[in-house]
C-alpha cells in the first residue's frame, strides 16, 4: 500500500482479479446519500451502523465476493445483477445446492426507504435482511462465521475492514453492516419519469396516456378510465409498503405472509414491489410465472380470482356494472409504454454499483 496523504493505493487479490486502484476517502467520511427531494426524507439508517465511504466500499467488495458461499462460486450479485437492476432474469434462483429457491428474487432498489424486506416482509432492516441469503442452504448456504473465517486468510480484507470498522476484526456483524451499508446507496432517480417529474423529458402521447391509466381508477359512470395501477404502486418510487392478494390463485401454495400471522385474512398475500426499473426484471409475480409485462397487464384485466382477492380489487371495471378491468388491447400497451419510462439506464450502469473487481 502506498499513502499520500489521505489518498490510499492499494493492490489486492479478490477471487481471481488482482484489484489496483486509488482509494481516496477520508477516514470516517460519511457518505453522502444523493436523490430528489420528492423522494422524501422518511428512512432511519441505524444509529451503529452509519453509512460511510469505506464501510460503502467493502460492501460492494463483499456484495461480488464468492467466498461468501458454501461452494464459493456464488456471491449477491449472482441472484442481484446490476444489468437486470439486481434480480437475475429466473423465476426462481439456483443456490449452492442446486435447488430451486421458493420464491422470484427481488430486485435491490431505493432500500434506503424500504422497512420490510422479502415477499413476506420478515426482515425489517437490511442488516437482519442480509443474513438470510448468506446462510439459507438453497442460496449461498454458509454460516457467516465460516464466511469471516474465509475472509482473513485474503491478505486485503483486513485493511478494508479496519478503514471501514476502525480495525482489522473481521466478524459476521460487519460482514452484515457493510453489505447493508452497500445496499442502502443503490438508489434509482434518473429514469425518464424522473426527467418528466423535474420538466426535463417530453413523454410521447402513448406514454403520457398509459401515465394517466396507471394513476387512474375507472370512473365509468363519468366515462373515465384507468388501470388503477397507482392504488398499489403509487408515489414517485411507485411502491407502498403493504401486503396483498393480487388473486393469482384461488388457494395458493405459499400462504405469503399468513405463515408469519397465523391469519386467514392473510392467506396469499405478498409484500407490493416497486416497478422501478420493472421492464428489466423478468419473470413478475412472487414465483416468477409471468415471463412479460403483457402476461401481468392481461392478469390484472380479466384474469383475477376473487377467493381470497384483496377487497379493493373485487370488482375494478371501466365497463358499467362490470366485474373485471376491461382495458383495451391500445390501453395495456400505453401502461406498459409508461411502465418503459421507469427504465434507469444510469442506475443499471453506474460504476459505483458495479464488480470492482472488472
Amino acid at each position: 500500500m502506498i499513502c499520500l496523504g489521505r489518498t490510499f493505493k492499494i493492490w489486492f487479490t479478490i477471487g481471481s482479479f488482482i484489484l489496483l486502484g486509488w482509494v481516496s476517502f477520508e477516514a470516517d467520511a460519511p457518505y453522502q446519500f444523493s436523490y430528489p427531494e420528492n423522494f422524501g426524507n422518511r428512512f432511519k439508517v441505524p444509529a451503529n451502523n452509519p453509512t460511510t465511504k469505506y464501510g460503502v466500499y467493502l460492501g460492494r467488495v463483499l456484495f461480488y465476493e464468492t467466498r461468501l458461499s458454501a461452494n464459493n462460486r456464488i456471491s449477491c450479485a449472482s441472484c442481484h445483477q446490476q444489468s437486470k437492476a439486481f434480480t437475475d432474469g429466473k423465476a426462481l434462483s439456483i443456490g449452492v445446492d442446486g435447488v430451486p429457491t421458493s420464491r422470484n428474487t427481488m430486485a435491490l432498489v431505493n432500500l434506503l426507504w424500504t422497512r420490510k424486506f422479502f415477499w413476506d416482509g420478515r426482515s425489517t432492516g437490511l442488516e437482519e435482511q442480509a443474513a438470510f441469503p448468506l446462510t439459507d442452504p438453497h442460496e449461498m448456504g454458509q454460516p457467516i462465521e465460516v464466511s469471516a473465517h474465509k475472509l482473513r486468510a485474503v491478505k486485503a480484507y483486513p485493511l478494508l475492514f479496519k478503514r471501514a470498522f476502525g480495525d482489522t476484526a473481521i466478524t459476521p456483524e460487519r460482514i452484515v453492516k457493510a453489505l447493508s451499508q452497500f445496499e442502502r446507496t443503490l438508489i434509482s432517480a434518473n429514469s425518464p419519469y424522473d426527467r418528466y417529474l423535474k420538466k426535463e423529458y417530453q413523454p410521447t402521447s402513448i406514454e403520457l396516456e398509459g401515465m394517466a391509466l396507471f394513476m387512474n381508477s375507472p370512473e365509468p359512470n363519468i366515462k373515465r378510465r384507468g388501470a388503477d395501477c397507482a392504488h398499489c404502486h403509487g408515489g414517485v418510487k411507485t411502491y407502498k409498503e403493504l401486503f396483498h392478494n393480487n388473486g393469482l390463485d384461488s388457494i395458493s401454495r405459499d400462504n405469503g405472509i399468513q405463515a408469519l400471522t397465523g391469519l386467514d385474512s392473510d392467506h396469499g398475500r405478498f409484500k407490493v414491489p416497486t416497478l422501478r426499473n420493472i421492464a428489466l426484471t423478468a419473470p413478475y409475480m412472487h414465483d416468477g410465472r409471468f415471463t412479460s409485462l403483457e402476461q401481468v397487464l392481461d392478469h390484472y384485466n380479466a384474469h383475477l380470482r376473487t377467493t381470497h382477492l384483496s377487497s379493493f380489487l373485487k370488482g375494478v371495471s371501466n365497463a358499467k356494472g362490470g366485474t373485471t378491468l376491461q382495458l383495451t388491447t391500445y390501453e395495456k400497451k400505453a401502461v406498459i409504454a409508461f411502465l418503459n419510462m421507469l427504465t434507469d439506464s444510469s442506475f443499471v450502469n453506474n460504476p459505483e454499483f458495479s464488480d470492482p473487481n472488472q
